[in-house]
């Protein structure tokens, strides 16, 4: 649980990078890089929690 938190608080962490970087430089490629890294993200931590709540039912 520990690894998984770090893990998504490092990856926002990038996905905020990247569009400080965007924001900064005016480069499309950094806010599609934060976009990207921020939705897989987000469906990891969805299916990481799916998961607990599907252990808690069953």
């Amino acid at each position: 649980m520990l690894i998984f938190r770090f893990l998504v608080l490092a990856l926002l962490g990038a996905s905020v990078l990247s569009f400080a970087f965007y924001i900064g430089t005016g480069q499309p490629h950094f806010r599609r890089w934060g976009l990207v890294i921020l939705k897989w993200t987000v469906v990891s931590a969805l299916v990481f929690f799916g998961v607990l709540i599907l252990g808690r039912v069953a």
